[in-house]
């Protein structure tokens, strides 16, 4: 198992601070961002790997593990776990009851995991008895439109050879993580098999701003509309409806079409609202005609 360094995918010193490492994520996540670089499979995996990065050392728990046991940061608790029997019991201690998170051949194994069990790679304890290691877990980004997400859909992953079919929820958020338990990497020696976690990224190609199960949209409009009031249609996710402008509408108003929002997650058939914000649209290269019908209306100090 190769050992990547985080600092070095990240550009910053060991000790960077919080905000520093975000920074540094946020410049990069943008720089490498598959919408932004489509179909660069290159660009792709330094996203990955930016974003794997940042989920360590952003976390202070996750980072101080990874600082004191560099690759098998993953497994510290595991190995504070034996160190501590071993002291207490000696050599002789049985570890087959102990389940450990790894991935890979027993080439994979690092110089510290073997020499804390004594060539522990072989798969067995100190009596002879079967140490069990718990597969690797997997991590996998799905990339979706906003438009896959507005229904409930299937899709056919493929991961170590394997079809998992999935359920996607209509509703589900960009950046959210789905665990799916035992389909991660085979375990050593019986060990239970890995978890694989799926994260989304949901591209929002539309006009509208997302918000939860809410959507919004600035709506132009024109100034006699906004004066004298009239129907618009406006478009929603699922086609155009007609509105009624009421007469002397102010610019900035708000008005919100309750169930024409973003499905709710795992909540069959209840969906947010859309709310619409009026922008009125002012005239420019005015006919003489329409010139002198403002200055009579400014003549009557309307207001």
């Amino acid at each position: 198992m190769d050992f990547i360094d985080y600092y070095k995918v990240l550009g910053v010193d060991k000790k960077a601070s919080t905000d520093q490492i975000k920074k540094a994520y946020r410049k990069l996540a943008r720089k490498y961002h598959p919408d932004l670089n489509p179909n660069d499979k290159e660009a792709e995996q330094n996203f990955k790997r930016v974003n794997e990065a940042n989920e360590v050392l952003s976390d202070p728990e996750k980072r101080k593990k990874y600082d004191e046991y560099g690759k098998d940061w993953q497994h510290a608790e595991e190995f504070e776990k034996a160190k501590r029997s071993r002291a207490q019991q000696g050599r002789g201690r049985d570890y087959s009851d102990y389940t450990y998170s790894s991935g890979g051949s027993d080439q994979d194994f690092s110089d510290f995991f073997e020499s804390m069990f004594g060539g522990g790679a072989s798969g067995f304890g100190t009596r002879g008895q079967r140490v069990r290691f718990r597969g690797q877990d997997y991590n996998a980004q799905l990339q979706l439109s906003l438009m896959d997400v507005y229904t409930t859909q299937k899709q056919t992953l493929t991961v170590n050879g394997k079809n998992i079919r999935l359920t996607i929820p209509a509703g589900i958020e960009d950046g959210q993580t789905i665990k799916i338990k035992g389909h991660g990497g085979p375990g050593i020696e019986g060990g239970p098999a890995g978890d694989l976690y799926i994260t989304f990224s949901i591209a929002n190609n539309t006009p509208f701003k997302r918000d939860g199960a809410n959507l919004y949209k600035t709506v132009q409009i024109p100034l006699v509309k906004a004066v004298l009031g009239g129907d618009i249609q406006v478009d929603t996710l699922t086609g155009k409806v007609k509105l009624k402008v009421a007469p002397g509408t102010d610019n900035g108003t708000k008005v919100k079409l309750k169930g024409k929002g973003f499905p709710k997650y795992k909540k069959e058939g209840q969906f947010g609202d859309l709310y619409l914000t009026y922008s009125v649209r002012i005239p420019k290269n005015l006919t003489p005609e329409q010139k002198q019908l403002f200055e009579s209306l400014e003549k009557t100090n309307l207001e």
